[in-house]
């Protein structure tokens, strides 16, 4: 009785392995299809997604090991006798990012939208499988769930404009275990730009791929192929996104928004000058040491934008308003609607401008451009102000005669009283045959006024000492023209010329 229960239960396992056997040999048979062949893969007897891929031990999580290991084909199925070492490894992730569009609202934006395609490639020998399948490669988009996934975490300042859980991803398997993991990804980005040198800046965007729960121990992030550099596709596409460099590095130690803080809550460092990578934000209570690439975009600003919609415009307005030196003094009307409206056209093109810039303080290229070139073209008109008051200035000899008055008629008395005078002195005699049409026209050159005009007698002739004239206004009017001719236009082109290397208009 007792042998037959020994019998029986021998022939039923042996039955049982017989049938097992049979069926995990046709599991990667030619005629199965891959959506078989992944569901016999990722059954639970086999496969636990909760486990890391094995990479030192490939029986660690179930005893399982490839269907084409010749040495192990009598326990395909069955857990493993030997020891088990519980020496998972280090898993390596590579990482590449495939570049397809490039995008910014405007032009003195400093958010860009960054479209890529992100790769992910890691080995798992416990999804090997047959060379009798005819299949290079196992779609496994619809097994997704069932699969153990790299909890990938972006760090950016910025947010996705699609899902956080991607829409559009491709997901391979092949023979030797190898995952392809591929995703599209969609990142409204805010970049760091020198404001103070605007538009003169180079905005840096900068993104980090994190392992969010395991640590550097356990996965390690690499770029595939040691790639410095990110790939472009051949339909890259740009809208006001002008890239110059881009580079694929580890993070910096200081880089890790993990490491900001101690458990204590001390900061370990903080000088933000000397962070490659500054996506330091909060306080995460979990220390540890975690792998992270980074990625760095650097653009550009069309500058031939700028110089066309702002600094070509502004120099044309205030060269304009020097255009009033060359008038004459007194063309009042030419001279104010010149100065007038070069002022009224700058005002509003320097303010259609700026409501298109982001509302700062440190936009100090900006700000210098406008003020030296409002104070240049509100000097221009100043000198007008001065140059028609003193021209329109009384002279002083106008004190005696006015303007519309005959001056012959009016030094008529001084002339005719020095005659008289001449007359009735003794020696008139003389004097009437020495006094010639020269004195008298000497005379009339006085200006009448006392003191102006006197004689004297040296060696029996008669001479005249005269008071220097002060200049004419309208002389003074004409010199301070000429002087504003050189001063202004060279005083602007040395502006120009300091503010331009000064900001690196041109590197």
């Amino acid at each position: 009785m007792g042998w037959s229960c020994v019998v029986a239960r021998a022939v039923a396992v042996l039955l049982m392995l017989s049938r097992v056997s049979a069926l995990t040999s046709d599991i990667f048979a030619a005629g199965k299809s891959d959506k078989e062949i992944l569901d016999n893969l990722l059954k639970n007897s086999r496969y636990d997604k909760r486990l890391l891929p094995p990479v030192d031990d490939p029986e660690f999580c179930c005893g399982l090991t490839s269907p084409n290991d010749t040495d192990n084909q009598n326990n395909i199925g069955l857990p493993s006798l030997r020891p088990r070492s519980h020496n998972r490894g280090v898993l390596t992730v590579n990482v590449s990012v495939l570049l397809l569009s490039l995008a910014s609202p405007d032009e003195s934006s400093l958010k860009y939208e960054v479209e890529f395609l992100l790769q992910q490639q890691w080995y798992d020998p416990r999804l090997r499988y047959s060379n009798q399948s005819h299949y290079d490669f196992l779609n496994a988009i619809h097994h997704h769930e069932d699969i153990w996934l790299p909890d990938t975490y972006f760090i950016m300042h910025g947010d996705f404009k699609d899902p956080i859980i991607p829409m559009h991803f491709a997901l391979r398997i092949y023979r030797n275990g190898t995952i392809n993991y591929l995703m599209r990804r969609h990142l409204i980005l805010s970049c760091q730009g020198s404001l103070n040198i605007f538009p003169f800046d180079d905005p840096l965007c900068s993104f980090a791929l994190e392992s969010i729960s395991y640590e550097q121990s356990a996965i390690t992030y690499v770029w595939k192929n040691d790639e410095d550099t990110l790939r472009k596709s051949p339909s890259l596409t740009t809208l006001n996104a002008y890239l110059i460099q881009n580079q694929t590095i580890p993070c910096p130690i200081k880089a890790s928004w993990r490491d900001c803080h101690t458990a204590d809550g001390i900061t370990l460092y903080e000088d933000d000058e000397e962070l490659t990578c500054n996506l330091c934000q909060r306080r995460f209570e979990e220390q540890g040491n975690y792998s992270c690439l980074e990625v760095d975009l650097i653009f550009t600003r069309d500058r031939s934008f700028y110089f066309t919609t702002v600094f070509i415009p502004g120099i044309i307005l205030v060269t304009s308003s020097f255009i009033t030196f060359w008038l004459e003094w007194n063309a009042v009307p030419a001279r104010v609607m010149i100065g007038v409206t070069t002022m009224l056209n700058f005002f509003t093109t320097s303010n259609g401008f700026r409501s298109t810039l982001p509302v700062v303080s440190n936009l100090t290229a900006m700000n210098v451009w406008d003020g030296v070139c409002m104070c240049f073209i509100y000097a221009s008109l100043l000198e007008f102000v001065c140059v028609n008051y003193v021209g329109r200035k009384r002279p002083l000899h106008n004190v005696v005669y006015r303007p519309g008055e005959n001056p012959v008629t009016q030094r008529l008395p001084a002339v005719l009283s020095r005659i008289g005078i001449i007359l009735a002195s003794p020696l008139g005699d003389k004097k009437r045959e020495s006094t010639t049409a020269a004195d008298l026209v000497t005379c009339t050159a006085c200006t009448g006024a006392p003191g102006s005009c006197t004689h004297t007698a040296n060696n029996g002739g008669v001479s005249e000492v005269r008071k220097k004239e002060p200049p004419h206004p309208i002389r003074v009017a004409k010199t301070i023209d000429v002087i504003a001719r050189f001063t202004f236009p060279t005083a602007y082109a040395v502006f120009l010329i300091f503010f331009f290397i000064h900001y690196k208009a041109f590197s």
